[in-house]
């Protein structure tokens, strides 16, 4: 099963993708329509107000989450372009819900940098609450799998040790378009990749990952319960534009595609950030020490 949010005239709505149209299940997203005991029973029969799927204007998967969890140095071939070693634990940060976008919507480039990087990852998205989960309770919590481009600021990521501040740029980030339930799926690696004007940059597959979904499902729900709508980013594979030499970076119009086989994809043009003249020198102020 494929779900979604959608944003209509009236406000967004989850829907039921089919093969041509958006079938909406009476929530108004997907996190409300995971917070069901029933939700897989309830989508799958809903039979809501229909939609064409041309033309549908695709909102955040789970527009407002109560946690964006995402984890570093996840693939190998990414921990070796980095210049690092296999983590013995995840490396884990955080997002805030201001920083989402639509599947199709444009990526906001923020004025204090011109090191802003792509990184595509598979994401969890969860489907029941859970708490010191083992293996199959893990894999029981996980709603289903969607594509997020992890946008990083990479200049402000790393004037400190902690990623945050340069992984939560407002509207920097793609989540969707759709939610594949984990049986539409096959076993092993999906394929992975981000495109940058038609130029792969990243290519490679899950199969690399070092903690797959439900290792990371176990560890977090350790840490503190996980909820319906919650998302897990499990990080991104090589390729990135900050390890290349020279760094290629997002630039104003620039069209940025991450896509994962069996899931589809995101299609985002960046767009620089309109600041007043006035405030701008106050901004660029305020990204500098004092």
């Amino acid at each position: 099963m494929r779900l979604a949010t959608i944003r209509t005239a009236s406000g967004t709505r989850a829907v039921r993708i089919d093969a041509g149209t958006a079938v909406e299940t009476g929530e108004s997203d997907l996190r409300g329509l995971l917070e069901r005991p029933d939700w897989a029973a309830h989508a799958a029969n809903a039979a809501g107000p229909v939609h064409p799927l041309d033309g549908l204007d695709y909102a955040p998967l789970v527009p407002s989450p109560e946690k964006i969890i995402c984890v570093g140095l996840n693939y190998r071939d990414h921990i070796l372009e980095m210049g690092n070693q296999p983590p013995s634990y995840p490396t884990v940060f955080a997002k805030f819900p201001p920083a989402l976008v639509g599947a199709y919507d444009d990526i906001e480039l923020p004025a204090v940098s011109e090191q802003i990087d792509y990184e595509a990852e598979l994401t969890v998205v969860i489907g029941r609450p859970v708490r010191h989960a083992n293996v199959e309770e893990a894999a029981a919590a996980i709603a289903g799998y969607t594509i997020l481009n992890d946008v990083s600021v990479r200049d402000w990521q790393t004037r400190t040790k902690q990623f945050l501040q340069g992984k939560t740029f407002q509207h920097s980030t793609p989540l969707g378009p759709v939610l594949v339930t984990p049986d539409e799926l096959p076993a092993g690696g999906l394929a992975i990749s981000t495109a940058l004007d038609g130029e792969v940059m990243q290519q490679s597959t899950t199969a690399e990952l070092v903690f797959g979904p439900v290792d990371l499902v176990r560890y977090l729900s350790t840490i503190l319960t996980l909820n319906p709508g919650d998302v897990i980013a499990t990080g991104t594979p090589g390729g990135v534009g900050h390890a290349r030499k020279p760094p290629r970076y997002l630039t104003d119009g620039a069209t940025l595609v991450t896509a994962i086989a069996g899931i589809g994809e995101c299609r985002n043009v960046c767009r620089a950030e309109t600041i007043d003249p006035e405030k701008l020198e106050t901004v660029l102020t305020n990204g500098k020490p004092a």
